[in-house]
């Protein structure tokens, strides 16, 4: 029996993230994370999502979405099942990539979005990968605080509603220097 759809928010926006299983590393190399950008490109664009912040882990990716139909189930199954094929497929690899099914939390004000936001790009510092979130090339806080470009499929319209690129900067700069980055 096929699995009811657990996500379809009507203009919801979300924090949606998932793991590898067991723990275990879903980008061996650079190529892969490219390969997972491209396809997170193509199936949120298929949907009709809007990505508004991400961040890939070794172990793990999270995003915030949003979209007038937010259909995550299709989203996440094409994008995470797509992507392990490949995975398995490119690197000689049989079984599961990813852990249990993904998660997501639904964000319902502004104050819970900059929190979220935040929180994404802050897991590479928490987990010891970097000093600062503008280190890690693998998020979108380079390019939301504008020192690089901003990908085709992201989306910074959100943040110019409610703060600028600077505003959102010292925003997570105070959450490291208030060592607001625990989990």
């Amino acid at each position: 029996m096929a699995r009811v759809p657990r996500y379809v928010l009507p203009n919801g926006v979300s924090h949606v993230f998932t793991r590898g299983n067991r723990y275990q590393p879903i980008f061996l190399y650079q190529s892969d994370a490219y390969e997972f950008l491209d396809r997170v490109a193509e199936a949120f664009g298929r949907f009709g999502l809007v990505l508004m912040t991400y961040c890939l882990m070794p172990t793990h990716v999270h995003f915030v979405v949003r979209g007038p139909q937010l259909d995550l189930s299709k989203t996440t199954h094409r994008l995470f099942g797509g992507y392990a094929q490949w995975f398995n497929r490119e690197h000689g690899y049989r079984g599961h990539l990813f852990g249990d099914r993904f998660g997501a939390r639904e964000i319902q004000n502004e104050h819970y979005l900059f929190e979220a936001v935040r929180y994404v790009v802050l897991n590479p510092v928490r987990a010891g990968l970097c000093v600062h979130p503008r280190e890690w090339r693998w998020s979108s806080y380079g390019a939301t605080v504008g020192l690089r470009r901003k990908p085709a499929f992201l989306d910074l319209g959100w943040m110019t509603e409610s703060i600028s690129p600077v505003g959102f900067a010292v925003y997570v700069d105070e959450a490291l220097a208030n060592q607001v980055v625990a989990a």
